[in-house]
């Protein structure tokens, strides 16, 4: 009985430890940047330099704390998505909410002007238009279960949303529009301010809260239908109000951001290693980490080098080698 009883509680002294962890990312990220001098910033400066205090106050604190969110929303909705479909392999962007986002970006930049604005709202918009189509999709395909319709459904949306960006490539000018809209689909926060972080946060939060107050029926949804209605649950509606609240919470922070994969597909993993299946404890495990990951790939961006690296792919780099370490370390496998 003592073994079961250490057995049971290590997951949650795992989830403690890594809430631990996160203060000492936050804290260690603000200190981290190429001024006064380069990769860490002395304590001695934060009371001599009124600069560097400045800089850190309205230049970091508000970048850290965007990509702490960025990756926990990015891995809160990939562990939604992933337990909603009973797939291990699939992201945010899996019903078309990332491509979408990138064509509303790139419609922005040739045919609104370009400005920050009207680029993030066009992101969002299509990002939310994205998921509309794939459910209004999937309710019309008369064979196989919802889940099936809904998961060639989303592939349809992306596959589309990708032609359209290519289109809007092709028409977009090579010297001025061209460069930005590659340059945003790369992903970065490097101009991240205290209003950007206000602009998103409410439906960034609330996203994030339904997640969390529904995460316990998770388990339930990630059964079938017949079973999770046999279980007192309403399992097409419910599952709606999950992908709507994880679709939201990305698409306002994509619209930010840029493109930044890889999040939402390997910190759910990750999480299952450390603290188990249960969504319970898994799903806030994800958030928590997935903000270190996006948090310590930030850092590299904004320190390594001189210039600024873009996000997106430190994101693929890293995720990808995590990815090749968990398929040669186990078989990927999603428990219910």
């Amino acid at each position: 009985m003592d073994g079961e009883d250490k057995k049971e509680k290590r997951p949650g002294r795992r989830l403690w430890a890594i809430a631990a962890a996160v203060l000492v990312c936050l804290v260690l990220s603000a200190l981290i940047g190429r001024y006064p001098k380069p990769f860490l910033t002395p304590l001695s400066a934060l009371t001599d330099n009124e600069m560097a205090r400045s800089l850190i106050v309205h230049l970091r604190l508000p970048r850290i704390l965007m990509a702490f969110l960025l990756g926990a929303v990015l891995s809160a909705a990939g562990a939604v998505f992933q337990m909603i479909f009973r797939n291990p392999l699939v992201d945010s962007g899996f019903l078309g909410v990332s491509q979408g986002a990138a064509f509303g970006a790139a419609l922005g930049f040739v045919y609104l002007g370009g400005t920050a604005l009207g680029v993030q709202a066009s992101a969002a918009v299509f990002a939310f238009l994205g998921l509309a189509a794939s459910y209004f999709i999937a309710r019309r395909i008369r064979w196989g279960d919802w889940v099936f319709r809904l998961v060639l459904a989303g592939i349809s949306i992306a596959a589309l949303y990708s032609a359209g960006t290519g289109v809007l490539k092709y028409l977009a000018d090579p010297h001025k529009q061209l460069p930005d809209i590659t340059f945003w689909m790369l992903g970065g926060l490097w101009s991240v301010t205290w209003p950007d972080l206000w602009q998103v946060l409410p439906v960034a939060a609330l996203g994030l809260a339904i997640m969390l107050l529904m995460r316990w029926r998770l388990n339930l949804l990630s059964m079938r239908d017949e079973t999770a209605f046999s279980l007192g649950l309403a399992p097409g509606r419910e599952r709606l109000v999950l992908l709507a609240a994880a679709v939201a919470a990305t698409a306002v922070l994509v619209s930010k951001a840029g493109q930044v994969t890889w999040v939402g597909l390997i910190v759910p993993h990750i999480a299952r290693r450390l603290v188990g299946s249960d969504a319970q404890r898994m799903l806030p495990a994800s958030m928590l980490i997935g903000g270190i990951f996006v948090l310590i790939c930030d850092d590299l961006a904004r320190a390594a080098l001189s210039g600024e690296i873009p996000l997106g792919i430190l994101t693929s780099f890293f995720g990808t080698a995590v990815f090749i370490a968990l398929l040669s370390a186990r078989k990927l496998r999603l428990k219910s």
